[in-house]
C-alpha cells in the first residue's frame, strides 16, 4: 500500500476525469487524507495536485492541447513560441489564482464557449498570416486569462484540502505547465524528425504548406464547432 506522501492513482484518475471538451461533469472530492488515512502534508498535497494538473492536460485537456498546438503551428521559431507561452502562462496563472481564492467567480457557461473561440481565432490567424504578429503575445495573454478561468472551474470543483490551499494551487499549476511543456516538446521533436528526413531547400515553406495550414484548418473548425456547441446554439 502506498505510504504517506505518495499519489493515489485511483484518486488522481477520479479527480482528473473532467474533460471540458467532452462536457463531462466534475466530481466533488476533497482529498484531505492520504492513502494511510492521515492528513496530507504540504509536500503530499503538492505532489497530488501536480499529478492532477498533468492529468487535466494530458490527456484530458483537449481544448488546451489544441490551443498550444495552434501556437506552435503559427511559428516554428522557438524564441517566438517561448514568448507566447510565457505570456499565456502568466495570464492563466493569475486568473486561476484569483478564482481559486474567490476574488472572481467566472461563469462556465460564458467562459467555455470563449475558450473554444480562442482556439479558432489563433488557428484562423495562422491561415491568414505567414508569420505571427508582434501583438500575438498580447492577444495570447488575454486568451490566457480566459483559459485560467477554465482551469479555475475544474480546480474549484475538486474540493480543496483544509489548510493546504496554496500547496494544492501551486501543485496544480505546476502540473498544468508540465503538461503544456510536454505538448511543445513532442511537437518540436516531431518537427525536428520531419525536417531531418526531408531533403527540401525551403523546409519552413514546406512545413507551412503541408502541416501548418491543414493542421490550423482542422483546429479552427474544431474550435468553431466547440464554441457553437458550448454556447447552446446546437
Amino acid at each position: 500500500m502506498p505510504g504517506q506522501g505518495s499519489l493515489d492513482p485511483a484518486l488522481c484518475e477520479q479527480l482528473a476525469a473532467l474533460d471540458s471538451a467532452a462536457g463531462n461533469d466534475a466530481r466533488q472530492v476533497t482529498p484531505i487524507l492520504d492513502a494511510s488515512g492521515e492528513p496530507r502534508s504540504a509536500s503530499s498535497t503538492l505532489a497530488l495536485y501536480t499529478g492532477i494538473g498533468i492529468g487535466h492536460i494530458l490527456p484530458g485537456g483537449l481544448d488546451h492541447i489544441l490551443f498550444v498546438l495552434a501556437l506552435f503551428l503559427g511559428t516554428t521559431r522557438l524564441r517566438d513560441l517561448v514568448i507566447q507561452l510565457s505570456s499565456f502562462t502568466v495570464a492563466h496563472t493569475a486568473t486561476l489564482g484569483l478564482a481559486a481564492a474567490g476574488v472572481i467567480s467566472p461563469s462556465g457557461d460564458v467562459v467555455e464557449p470563449l475558450i473554444a473561440a480562442t482556439i479558432a481565432f489563433v488557428a484562423v490567424e495562422n491561415l491568414l498570416s505567414k508569420s505571427s504578429h508582434r501583438i500575438r503575445p498580447v492577444i495570447v495573454f488575454f486568451f490566457g486569462l480566459l483559459h485560467g478561468m477554465g482551469f479555475a472551474g475544474f480546480f474549484g470543483e475538486l474540493g480543496l484540502p483544509d489548510g493546504e490551499f496554496w500547496s494544492a494551487l501551486i501543485g496544480f499549476n505546476i502540473g498544468v505547465e508540465i503538461g503544456q511543456l510536454s505538448i511543445v516538446f513532442l511537437a518540436y521533436a516531431l518537427f525536428a524528425l520531419w525536417r531531418s528526413r526531408t531533403h527540401i531547400n525551403t523546409p519552413e515553406k514546406a512545413f507551412r504548406t503541408w502541416i501548418a495550414l491543414p493542421g490550423s484548418a482542422l483546429i479552427a473548425l474544431t474550435g468553431l464547432i466547440w464554441a457553437i456547441q458550448r454556447s447552446g446554439i446546437l
